[in-house]
């Protein structure tokens, strides 16, 4: 019984999702085609995911640290178990780019707004890391936010347990003095779990913001990576009563 309704509730999610994608399309498309206009394209995406988690009845319980700063530059960090953990980005205040695979750009529609919207990164070629870094360095000095899954993508095989973290955001961080804001989804591995089955498990969800990790503050890369790779761990475990 538990797992049909899984499945019954995994088909209405899917629906829900692919439904009110088409229809928001056409107004992204007009955001992408016009100049200037990217950053409204955003804010419907933003828009859009709380619109979604609504209407699939998924609660999300937000946490964010007061010391987060209106309409200020921030790098975004999360750990990255599920598939829904892109859409639960949306609920990242601001204008906010994702740093995400290459491969997402093959996606029928979704491929096309990523693409041009957001930074995809093909780790495989090092133009496309360079052009990546030149991106995201334009983003961030025009005011806008960047997210990036450190871990490079879903390899955990033992959630809520991390891998460790790529160097890029934090020497980025380091280089332009740009404070690092870590990210907790403590559940979607449980929701969306990564194991091929793409069933939805109902249940309610929760995002931390923690407090800004300032560059100038840490002696090293090297340190502000385990400290920020610290923090979300540590929430995880408390979350999911790990000791």
């Amino acid at each position: 019984m538990r797992n049909l309704f899984a499945r019954l509730y995994s088909i209405y999610a899917g629906l829900i999702f692919a439904l009110s994608f088409l229809l928001i399309f056409p107004f992204i498309l007009v955001c992408i085609w016009i100049p200037g206009w990217k950053k409204y394209g955003r804010k419907i995406n933003r828009y859009w995911a709380r619109a979604y988690f609504i209407c699939i009845f998924l609660p999300v319980k937000i946490q964010k640290s007061d010391k987060i700063q209106k309409d200020k530059a921030y790098i975004y960090l999360a750990n990255h178990f599920s598939y829904l953990d892109i859409a639960m980005m949306g609920f990242i205040p601001g204008d906010v780019l994702f740093v995400g695979k290459a491969s997402i750009r093959k996606a029928p529609l979704f491929g096309y707004y990523f693409k041009n919207l957001h930074i995809a990164v093909d780790r495989e070629r090092l133009k496309s890391r360079a052009e990546t870094m030149k991106r995201t360095d334009q983003a961030l000095e025009s005011g806008s936010s960047v997210i990036i899954f450190p871990e490079g993508g879903i390899f955990t095989k033992n959630p809520p347990e991390m891998i460790a973290f790529k160097n890029g955001a934090f020497r980025m961080a380091i280089e332009k003095q740009i404070p690092i804001i870590p990210v907790t989804l403590s559940y979607n591995h449980l929701i969306l779990p990564d194991d091929g089955k793409l069933l939805v498990h109902w249940r309610s969800a929760k995002m931390v913001l923690h407090e800004p990790l300032f560059p100038g503050n840490f002696e090293s890369e090297k340190a502000l990576k385990e400290n920020c790779f610290h923090v979300i761990q540590s929430q995880l475990n408390v979350d999911n009563s790990k000791p």
